[in-house]
């Protein structure tokens, strides 16, 4: 999907992204979402409140672009059937059933990873949860795992996420081998690549 090609739309407030999602989500695949900042004074909704009502719609957010001082946008689309689920989203469309505001699209996007194990897939990384491939490749370089258990909670769950997404089997062996490389020389990672 070309940038240039996606819709953008400048919501003056959740209701109005609702409509638009209730209006669109089927016939759209994307959208540019303009957003204000605070600081603007211009009528707008928060990055959450977007998040919410699209997720009632089976669409997820992606990268922000800024625009200017005052705004930005932010990218929606519908979610692929293969996109996992973060512990915050599912509780987050959990709430939203309660309150009776989740749509079709949104409970069948729910359906499909449940179905297809992209709703669970991040349940382990959440829970900081050592795979056993990683464990066996610790116990090949002693202090490894010390090393590994003293970074942060969040860069634990990056290196963790960062193995589990692998799609291949090879893939995911050059990943824990970088990872314990790196807890071996006492690295503390910013980014894996």
């Amino acid at each position: 999907m070309k940038e240039a090609s996606i819709a953008t739309f400048c919501p003056s407030g959740r209701k109005d992204w609702r409509q638009w999602l209730e209006d669109n989500h089927q016939i759209q695949d994307a959208v540019w979402l303009v957003q204000y900042k605070k600081v603007s004074k211009k009528a707008s909704l928060s990055w959450e409140e977007a998040v919410e009502e699209a997720l009632c719609f089976g669409w997820i957010d992606g990268k922000r672009k800024s625009i200017s001082n005052e705004s930005y946008r932010q990218f929606f689309c519908k979610r692929k059937a293969t996109s996992t689920w973060s512990r915050i989203n599912k509780e987050k469309v959990k709430q939203l059933m309660d309150q009776g505001r989740m749509r079709k699209a949104g409970v069948e996007a729910i359906e499909t990873a449940k179905r297809n194990g992209a709703w669970s897939m991040l349940d382990e990384v959440e829970a900081l949860v050592i795979p056993e491939d990683l464990q066996v490749a610790f116990s090949h370089y002693p202090g490894s795992k010390v090393t590994f258990s003293e970074w942060s909670k969040s860069t634990k769950k990056m290196a963790l996420h960062w193995i589990v997404m692998a799609k291949r089997p090879e893939t995911r062996q050059r990943r824990i081998d970088k990872v314990v490389a790196m807890a071996n020389r006492k690295e503390r990672p910013k980014v894996f690549k």
